[in-house]
């Protein structure tokens, strides 16, 4: 686990399982995996087998000796619900998650209906805990089937990471969302994002009492172009390790 992360919009990130597989185009530039491959056949170095697909047990604890509380990104190297994760694994990240109550886990997937299936069945009578969030990404118009899927997911607090956003998105149905995040793709092969792009969701989080956060404009460097969207950094996001009651039941889906 990375007690700091340059990531804006959380405090750390664990990494029980590290590695994935492209499944969009979304993941043509994927950070993670560059990373990963610089170290590939680096004897005894974390990522010695690249970014393959990789259950990390010995980290599996790692929240629970952390007593301070954070926001903790799970993941951040990988996707918790590949289809190759065995669900066994998947239900001891949960439980660790369910233990170390005292911080906020932030969850993000692109395979979301692999999620819904999972959280709908763990949790069957009641949403899962308020300090798990649960998202989904989404790079344009095309993927927002995932968002419906989020929407049905039976989580407590929902949210959309809109990055790498290469193309317009479109009308959203952000009923039952409580947090988006946009940001630009940063890299040496980076795709542009369009200042249109990024005020269209801003405007429909606004028009539906929706916290926005913009992480960056990206480039060849993730903070080559800053941060400032129309004049003005937007970092909205819950400030606390759990929403009030009042925003939940505000955005509450039906």
């Amino acid at each position: 686990m990375a007690r700091t992360t340059a990531i804006e919009w959380t405090e750390a990130t664990w990494n029980p399982v590290t590695g994935c597989t492209k499944i969009s185009p979304g993941c043509d530039n994927c950070y993670a995996e560059r990373f990963a491959e610089r170290f590939r056949g680096v004897p005894d170095h974390p990522f010695e087998q690249g970014f393959d697909l990789t259950l990390r047990e010995a980290r599996l604890d790692q929240p629970l000796k952390w007593k301070k509380p954070r926001t903790i990104f799970v993941n951040s190297m990988s996707d918790l619900f590949h289809k190759e994760v065995p669900s066994s694994f998947v239900d001891q990240v949960f439980e660790t998650m369910e233990q170390a109550h005292w911080h906020t886990f932030q969850v993000l997937t692109k395979r979301s209906s692999l999620m819904r299936r999972y959280v709908n069945s763990r949790y069957k009578d009641a949403p899962a805990p308020g300090h798990i969030w649960l998202g989904v990404s989404v790079e344009d118009g095309k993927r927002k089937s995932r968002i419906q899927h989020l929407r049905e997911t039976n989580a407590s607090v929902r949210f959309l990471s809109i990055e790498p956003l290469i193309g317009p998105v479109g009308a959203l149905d952000l009923d039952g969302i409580h947090w988006v995040i946009v940001g630009g793709e940063s890299g040496p092969r980076a795709r542009p994002m369009k200042e249109e792009w990024a005020l269209e969701v801003r405007d429909q989080c606004l028009e539906a009492d929706v916290y926005f956060f913009f992480k960056q404009w990206g480039g060849f460097r993730p903070k080559s172009g800053g941060r400032e969207l129309e004049g003005r950094v937007w970092s909205d996001k819950p400030k606390t390790l759990a929403l009030s009651e009042a925003h939940l039941e505000s955005v509450a889906v039906g």
